[in-house]
């Protein structure tokens, strides 16, 4: 390994990354209890807060990259393995291993956080529709299996 690929390679890190994650871990569950208990003061602001961060993930992953690609690597994920083989860093691979963790339990989070946000959507989308004079009335199958609306009048049918 040359001096110049070995000075490259050296400044590959992932520890902004890292911590951006964490901070992005934190805000992804606040946003989940401020989603569960329906503060919307608190989910507004945290949108701004929220561009800013993936936006900042996003420079840094981009960096990271750069800095794989100077140094020889593919600037990927890939590229990223080789790098860590090639360091032979016991502490490295252990802090590769738990941002690559955090990066599932965020994406996790994400998910089960759109859910709750579905959630909210389809409540208020209800209350609209009641609103609006949309009929909600629950759907039944009839004899012939096929789906039918129930109706608070019954035409058709007389006593």
């Amino acid at each position: 390994m040359t001096t110049a690929n070995h000075l490259s390679s050296s400044s590959v890190t992932f520890e902004k990354d890292a911590a951006l994650v964490s901070e992005l871990l934190s805000d992804l569950q606040s946003e989940q209890s401020a989603l569960v208990t329906a503060d919307l003061d608190t989910i507004e602001r945290m949108v701004d807060k929220r561009v800013e961060l993936l936006q900042a993930l996003g420079a840094a992953a981009n960096a990271r990259y750069d800095a794989l690609a100077a140094a020889g690597f593919e600037p990927n994920e890939q590229g990223m393995s080789v790098w860590l083989q090639k360091q032979s860093s016991q502490l490295l691979d252990s802090a590769w291993v738990t941002f690559q963790q955090q990066l599932t339990q965020a994406k996790e989070l994400n998910r089960v956080n759109g859910i709750l946000i579905n959630k909210h959507f389809l409540r208020n989308q209800e209350k609209l529709d009641a609103l609006n004079g949309k009929s909600s009335a629950p759907q039944f199958y009839g004899k012939n299996g096929q789906a039918h609306r129930a109706n608070a009048s019954r035409s058709g049918f007389s006593v």
